[in-house]
């Protein structure tokens, strides 16, 4: 893409979500419902201005949702996470359980083969946890309750789906699961972050006082920035995810003496750059599939409402697992609703290795995209209905 053609771009893209936003938060809905509908408008399936292919955008986007899950790191208290971890947990065990059997279950009642219900049940499991996160922040509801599990159990979502992925890979291609591929990616995961966590508490303070006393202009932001991309690759590199990184990173800095300084100084990157992620999210939107008028699309059409109610139906169930909990069990619920990032990795891979017919990657991709557009809505509502209930108590 030629220089000026990509700044027009850019520049049209980010002006346009925020101006989508601004739209969205003055009729009640969060901003990030609008940044979404912007990727859909701008994308291959209406204007055509961005294809969904677009290298540098989603390399852009990549650091987007990485600032992201920093942001929600770095306002998240440890101590309020671990303390919620059994429950978040237990949500995502379920939150990854029902999909994976009602998805499974739906394709085989379809006729297709096993190998398909399989890699389409995989891909109902994976919630997106930079949605849902951003949904939460734009409410003002990240330190309820409800949000720490739903955040604690969209990291762990996230790990069992890379886990998931882990399996369902080789499958894909050579028709077995390995099991030895499956244990290593779990036991990397897992020790990622509890090192990530347990070593950069201890080293980042002394850390971040040494460069806080350094001279040179914008030092420490690019140092808190350098730490976000580190994790990111090493938790990458290790199996899991550059999201868990990123998170990981938050958690770190939360600790130092100059968290004030980094969280003001990195906000303003993070309203730059995190638009991107929703718009291309929305830029992978076909809207041409869900024409009924076009005797293809009805099988398509079909497909799609049956694993839309699989993912919906399996995601709400999770959050009443936690049953005897006095929280809101349908807002953990909805919020584990959104796939997004990892599904999408799922359904790029069926399709490249063939085990999703074109009809059942449409159906999937517009399964993933309904999931992602009901919950900012959903969740709003919800939880202005908890508010009126408690200021009428």
């Amino acid at each position: 893409m030629e220089v000026g053609h990509f700044f027009l771009t850019l520049a049209v893209l980010l002006m346009s979500a925020k101006i989508a936003g601004e739209l969205a938060e003055r009729v009640g809905q969060p901003a990030v419902l609008g940044e979404l509908i912007v990727g859909v408008i701008l994308g291959p399936s209406v204007m055509g201005l961005v294809p969904a292919d677009n290298g540098v955008l989603h390399l852009f986007a990549e650091v987007g949702i990485c600032l992201l899950l920093f942001e929600i790191g770095l306002e998240t208290d440890l101590k309020e996470l671990l303390a919620v971890g059994w429950s978040a947990f237990l949500v995502a065990c379920v939150g990854v359980l029902l999909p994976f059997i009602i998805g499974y279950s739906v394709i085989i009642g379809l006729g297709m083969p096993r190998l398909t219900a399989i890699f389409t049940g995989a891909i109902l499991t994976a919630t997106s946890v930079g949605i849902t996160a951003r949904v939460l922040t734009d409410l003002g509801k990240l330190h309820t309750q409800e949000a720490k599990i739903i955040l604690g159990a969209a990291i762990a979502d996230d790990i069992l789906g890379l886990i998931i992925l882990s399996a369902v890979a080789p499958l894909a291609v050579n028709g077995e699961i390995s099991v030895l591929g499956l244990g290593k990616t779990a036991a990397l995961s897992l020790l990622f972050v509890v090192a990530a966590i347990a070593g950069g508490r201890r080293a980042a303070p002394r850390l971040f006082t040494l460069i806080d006393r350094m001279r040179v202009r914008g030092f420490l932001l690019v140092a808190a920035f350098s730490t976000i991309l580190l994790l990111a690759v090493l938790a990458h590199k290790l199996g899991s995810a550059l999201i868990i990184g990123s998170f990981a990173a938050g958690l770190v800095l939360s600790r130092v003496n100059q968290f004030d300084t980094i969280r003001r100084e990195v906000k303003p990157l993070a309203d730059l750059f995190t638009p991107i992620f929703f718009i291309t999210v929305g830029t992978a939107v076909d809207w041409r599939v869900l024409n009924p008028v076009n005797p293809q699309n009805r099988w398509v059409l079909l497909i799609s409402g049956l694993l839309i109610a699989a993912a919906v139906l399996g995601k709400v169930l999770s959050g009443f697992a936690l049953w005897y909990k006095r929280v809101n069990h349908f807002a953990i619920g909805v919020g584990m609703i959104p796939r997004g990032e990892v599904g999408l990795i799922f359904v790029q891979m069926g399709r490249a290795t063939g085990v999703l017919s074109s009809e059942l990657f449409s159906a999937v991709t517009v399964t993933i995209m309904v999931t992602t557009f009901i919950v900012p809505p959903l969740l709003k509502t919800i939880f202005r209905q908890q508010d009126l209930k408690a200021e009428g108590q």
